[in-house]
């Protein structure tokens, strides 16, 4: 059993974090995750508006009376939604965790949540974020390496060092994030500072993700060559699973055209559809370099707790035996 700073301050069992993730983060993978004595994050914008967000919370809270949170994501966009709105539905909610994630405009939901007494973790992809987010009275954050899926920023830093970089600055707990799906990762996140992972694409691959089983045989198919890297010209980088849609949206992109000219192909609504009807084809969806560890598809309490003991006979076993004892 690992106790870090992260399990005391959140209440939870181990120390694995199941990060937002849309169209995926639902009541009923959140609650298995809890249920796993990991924590998870409901997706407040797979919701289509603040009253659905209120009804998928109490949903989850029909199915765990464990420690969960709600991921709140803030992108500029043509056709914002109330992002002060899902705030104080997660507030008013009761909810006590908060992942947060996109622009510097995420500081007025940051204010709301902490004078709600809310622990937050905020998504950082380089250290100076990571720092400025401490600055600022953040809890938590989770460091994404350049492996992980969805926004892995503009510096394209390796896990391998950029968890490390933001250990030796950051005094706040820190999750790593991108590229984790094993004991064998969580052992090396905690060798590197970090006080536990945060996975989304393995949590996809497992029997309670709300996307279809085409979707999940497909991860499990792909190797870690599998993903495109989208709207780098545009800086906005974007890791999503390799597809004939994504290998098009790129193609036009890297000739110089404006996102408008791919639009109709990596739009939100048929990336769902992709998800639900099992097509791996049918749009882009987003998945991680990880996809070359992923081999099955468990529950998510079978693949947590392989996780930790894998981590722990690595640590207390392998590793331990690998130290010659003084003469």
């Amino acid at each position: 059993m690992f106790k870090t700073r992260f399990t005391e301050m959140f209440g939870v069992e181990h120390p694995i974090a199941q990060g937002g993730m849309q169209w995926v983060g639902t009541a009923e993978l959140i609650s298995a995750v809890a249920n796993a004595g990991a924590l998870g994050f409901l997706t407040a914008l797979t919701q289509p508006d603040p009253r659905a967000l209120a009804d998928e919370i109490a949903r989850c809270r029909t199915m765990t009376d464990r420690p969960f949170g709600v991921n709140l994501t803030v992108f500029p966009a043509i056709n914002a939604p109330d992002y002060n709105d899902y705030a104080q539905v997660i507030i008013d909610s009761g909810v006590k965790i908060v992942e947060t994630a996109g622009t510097p405009a995420v500081a007025e939901q940051w204010a709301m949540f902490k004078a709600a007494g809310i622990k937050i973790i905020h998504k950082c992809t380089s250290v100076r974020h990571a720092l400025s987010a401490e600055r600022k009275g953040i809890d938590a954050i989770s460091i994404d390496g350049f492996e992980c899926a969805g926004h892995p920023g503009e510096d394209d830093i390796p896990g391998l060092i950029l968890i490390p970089a933001a250990a030796d600055k950051v005094k706040i707990p820190m999750l790593a994030s991108g590229g984790f799906g094993d004991g064998r990762g969580l052992a090396a996140a905690l060798a590197l500072g970090a006080e536990g992972i945060n996975m989304g694409t393995r949590f996809c691959a497992t029997k309670e993700a709300p996307i279809h089983d085409g979707i999940k045989q497909a991860i499990v198919d792909n190797d870690e060559r599998a993903t495109e890297l989208m709207f780098r010209s545009y800086r906005n980088t974007a890791r999503v699973a390799k597809n004939s849609v994504a290998a098009e949206a790129v193609r036009i992109e890297r000739e110089g055209n404006p996102f408008e000219a791919i639009a109709h192909l990596v739009k939100g609504a048929r990336g769902r559809e992709g998800l639900l009807n099992g097509d791996p084809e049918h749009g882009i969806w987003s998945a991680g370099l990880v996809q070359g560890l992923i081999h099955d598809v468990p529950s998510v309490k079978d693949l947590v707790n392989r996780i930790v003991a894998d981590a722990e006979k690595i640590i207390s076993g392998r590793m331990r035996g690998m130290i010659n004892p003084p003469e």
